[in-house]
């Protein structure tokens, strides 16, 4: 199958076209490790919005839809070709969660190039997009090993900037939610500190490059519900108890901007952050006899992250994933395996509509 995908669901406007085949017998057995998912990226397209909306520290909705509106015509020109060439079978759009203005610039090309080359569109969940992504290659290789390595039970860390959830997954077809944020999702709680301190936007990218240089154990910020019997997470807290421990300190501004505080409150919040993931993540690992750990989402990109969460999984004798850089954050590749993956569960479609709640 041959998947044309359109994602606008906050800042970057993404166009990918994919071929997706699973070689197995029937859906249900897709928690085979014989099976052979055959993947290949023949083009991903993303243009991002970042030094437009870091002006504002922080994504404008409607500014976003609009240049979301400008980009899409003109990537899609750039696919066109490509696209008449190969035929695809499905047009996939990502209809939510997400911010509606820009669901809604996707959702509108995107009813408008399926009737162009009259090929059925479907709704794709985002959250969905990010899970698969664990699954892509690079640009024109194919992989057809990933689901084959993947050992199930599996538990997934799924971390972005809207969203903190943990998923319990039974084979890559069926999954359920045991814990999420909440409050604050990881990925906003760095965007907030960011801001606190006086860091560009996006905040996430320049806490990890300050935490670098800072001593994690500096300052013992609290580990929010980290005891709890539950999967849930709260990270508000923690924002909170960054604020009030620069407020105690007496910082001025001009005193904000000394390198060496600002280095050791990163590393400081970013290992606090970082600690409650990894043993929420590994106490599901136990209690359910995962065999895997698969880690996906924007803050997956963190480096601090992936090595924590690698090394806790080598502890537990779990296999670790985590998707290449590029597929970390939004793009239309993985929404294309997401529609691949939908088709094999045969699970009722998503309304065409933009839903920023939509759930996974």
């Amino acid at each position: 199958m041959r998947i044309l995908a359109i994602e606008t669901s906050c800042d970057d406007t993404s166009i990918a076209l994919v071929e997706a085949n699973l070689r197995t017998p029937a859906c249900r057995q897709a928690g085979r490790q014989d099976l052979k998912l055959e993947i290949r990226v023949l083009e991903n397209i993303v243009s991002s919005q970042t030094n437009i909306h870091s002006h504002f520290g922080g994504v404008v909705p409607n500014l976003a839809k609009r240049e979301h509106e400008k980009n899409l015509p003109s990537i899609f020109e750039n696919l066109k070709p490509l696209t008449l060439n190969l035929k695809p079978g499905i047009l996939a759009v990502t209809v939510g969660p997400g911010l509606e203005p820009a669901l809604w610039a996707g959702i509108e090309f995107a009813k408008k190039i399926s009737k162009e080359l009259k090929i059925p569109l479907v709704g794709v969940n985002h959250l969905e997009g990010h899970l698969y992504s664990n699954l892509l290659p690079q640009i024109n290789q194919v992989t057809n090993h990933k689901l084959a390595s993947i050992s199930f039970p599996a538990v997934v860390l799924l971390v972005s900037g809207g969203h903190t959830i943990l998923l319990l997954m039974r084979d890559m077809l069926h999954w359920k939610k045991i814990g999420e944020t909440r409050d604050d999702a990881v990925g906003e709680a760095f965007d907030k500190v960011a801001r606190i301190l006086g860091l560009p936007y996006p905040g996430g990218p320049e806490i990890e490059k300050l935490a670098l240089s800072g001593d994690p154990k500096a300052i013992k910020f609290p580990r929010p519900m980290v005891g709890t019997k539950d999967y849930d997470f709260s990270f508000s807290g923690l924002k909170t108890a960054v604020l009030y421990y620069l407020k105690d300190e007496a910082l001025k501004h001009e005193s904000m901007k000394a390198l060496k505080q600002r280095e050791d409150v990163t590393a400081s919040f970013q290992a606090a952050a970082i600690d409650v993931l990894t043993i929420k993540t590994m106490r599901a690992v136990r209690e359910f006899g995962a065999r895997s750990v698969l880690l996906c989402g924007g803050v997956a990109a963190n480096q601090a992250l992936r090595r924590a969460l690698e090394n806790a999984s080598k502890l537990e004798s779990a296999s670790f994933f985590a998707p290449t850089i590029e597929y970390n954050t939004d793009n239309a590749a993985m929404i294309a395996v997401a529609a691949f993956m939908r088709t094999q569960r045969r699970r009722k479609k998503i309304p065409i509509v933009a839903n920023g709640q939509l759930s996974i």
